[in-house]
């Protein structure tokens, strides 16, 4: 690691006090609320923003807005993830605050466990009817490993990431893995679900799948998840999708094919009824990727009326060409 003095000292100077040691120690595992903070660590509200934001100004920890609450994180890499990572390395961590604030988390943990359950209860009839019209998810999540590829990856992006299922089945072939979605409770889950699974290089944050809160050229992997069908304006996705993405990158969109099913779109909210490959080709196109033909999963045989699912994988326009050359 190699960082302006001024930086280091103004990172050293932030991490500096033992509060907010115990804060990176619990961040280190995962994102975490003010309010959950508090809890914690058993400090007021007020007293925990100042120390985070201290650690924010520094860079060593990022903010989060997520409706009335924020979120908080380590920062996902550099010299500020460098000199965090470092510094953990060396606290002692079976100090009795450190063991104190393990124990606390874990009563969190499980408070955002039941929370989840209990809003996915409200929306599992939903889910299972979806999920019933169509091919085992386990065959399409086996070809969406193979069309990925082992990586690992620098950086991968979910985009619309629901319940978390691909952050945790490509988390650990990634360095980093991040998760977005506009909804605070479908998060709930996804944190709780990533929690379950004891992964800590996965994070998910609200935002608009159209406005990526992500650098161009970031991620060499960004899936789109059964997300396409949700929304108004499919092309400004793939066109963000296609900001993000590396020259040498992947992206992978997974949705239903064409359908006649006008009860999704009556009960469930879907705005289109499958996407045509052909249409997905033109928004490709515009957004300067070569889409690739699709891998197909027509829906169950017992069924009279299903859903079909496409797998498409795009790379980089120029990239394809050059490999063509």
């Amino acid at each position: 690691m190699s960082v302006p003095q001024s930086q280091l000292i103004d990172m050293m100077r932030a991490a500096g006090e033992p509060n907010r040691l115990r804060i990176l120690a619990l961040l280190s595992r995962g994102a975490l609320s003010v309010g959950e903070l508090v809890q914690i660590m058993g400090q007021s509200q007020p007293r925990l923003s100042h120390h985070l934001k201290a650690l924010a100004k520094a860079g060593i920890v990022e903010r989060h807005p997520e409706g009335s609450w924020v979120f908080y994180s380590l920062a996902p890499g550099g010299p500020e993830r460098e000199f965090a990572d470092m510094i953990l390395s060396l606290a002692l961590s079976g100090t009795e605050d450190f063991a104190r604030d393990e124990a606390n988390r874990q009563r969190v943990r499980s408070g955002r466990a039941s929370a989840a359950e209990a809003y996915f209860g409200e929306v599992a009839e939903t889910w299972d009817t979806v999920r019933s019209l169509h091919f085992p998810n386990e065959a399409i999540e086996a070809v969406l490993l193979d069309l990925a590829g082992n990586g690992p990856f620098d950086h991968m992006i979910d985009i619309g990431t629901g319940t978390g299922r691909m952050l945790t089945l490509f988390a650990p072939r990634a360095r980093r893995a991040d998760g977005l979605d506009l909804s605070h409770r479908m998060l709930t889950v996804a944190r709780a679900n990533l929690d379950a699974a004891g992964i800590t290089n996965a994070h998910v944050r609200q935002g608009d799948a159209s406005a990526l809160p992500y650098e161009t050229g970031s991620a060499d992997l960004v899936i789109v998840h059964q997300v396409l069908h949700f929304i108004d304006a499919p092309e400004r996705v793939l066109a963000e999708a296609a900001r993000v993405l590396a020259p040498d990158g992947r992206l992978l969109i997974v949705d239903f094919a064409p359908h006649a099913l006008e009860f999704l779109r009556e009960a469930h909210g879907h705005r289109w009824l499958g996407i045509r490959h052909e249409t997905l080709g033109e928004w490709a196109s515009v957004a300067g990727l070569e889409l690739a033909a699709p891998h197909h999963f027509e829906p169950p045989q017992a069924l009279a009326e299903g859903l079909a699912v496409n797998i498409w994988c795009a790379v980089p326009a120029l990239a394809a060409r050059e490999a063509a050359e």
